[in-house]
């Protein structure tokens, strides 16, 4: 699909701007991977932006919106049981599995104490949900710097010493609960067949959140 190819072009060149002024690696630095290991998780999340793992079903309140027309042909070829009168709910590799294991490998090699980490968490999550909005045909859309900006505040506020693995950790973690899992009951009247927890990716509000934060935090 032309739009899907102009897209991928933009997010590949973007990734080559990112390391070329090194951004990425500054990011990963401050949270104790070396630039080999910060490279693979990069090139691993892109892949796995393209991956959505499915979970499960509601049924939906609207009729698919006529800009899904294309895609519904090209997930019906990968889901044989996709039902349009209902919501497919799934996991995004890039934008969602991914950040979620490396979260849990920042708190297996960080002194993060577990109420401060859930208490960050709580914080951002309610900050999403309420700059979060369902957007007809599409999702569930959020200002883009409002969950980093947040997420480090929120970092050095309650843990300064260990700011960068904290605002990773809540900033990620606090976009995929509050502006996905507690508007999981929205997407059933967005007229989209697909609600993605992770969102379209990597390179959408998670990955964002987590880079932008750990530069500020």
């Amino acid at each position: 699909m032309p739009f899907q190819i102009i897209a991928a072009i933009f997010l590949l060149a973007t990734i080559f701007v990112f390391i070329q002024i090194g951004v990425v690696t500054v990011a990963f630095d401050k949270l104790g991977l070396s630039q080999g290991s910060a490279m693979l998780l990069l090139i691993a999340s892109l892949f796995g932006s393209g991956i959505n793992l499915p979970l499960f079903t509601v049924d939906a309140t609207r009729e698919p919106d006529p800009r899904w027309q294309e895609r519904l042909r090209w997930m019906a070829r990968l889901h044989r049981n996709l039902d349009p009168a209902k919501v497919l709910i799934a996991l995004n590799v890039g934008g969602g599995l991914i950040p979620l294991a490396f979260s849990v490998y920042l708190l297996r090699h960080h002194p993060l104490g577990g109420g401060v980490v859930l208490l960050a968490i709580a914080i951002q999550s309610a900050i999403c949900y309420g700059f979060s909005r369902p957007v007809p045909g599409l999702g569930v859309g959020m200002p883009i710097f409002v969950a980093p900006i947040a997420a480090a505040v929120i970092a050095v506020t309650l843990a300064p010493d260990n700011s960068a693995p904290l605002a990773y950790i809540c900033g990620t973690l606090g976009v995929l609960v509050g502006a996905d899992l507690l508007r999981l009951r929205d997407v059933r009247g967005l007229g989209a067949p697909l609600a993605s927890i992770g969102g379209a990716g990597t390179f959408d509000g998670v990955f964002i959140t987590g880079l932008v934060a750990v530069l500020l935090a």
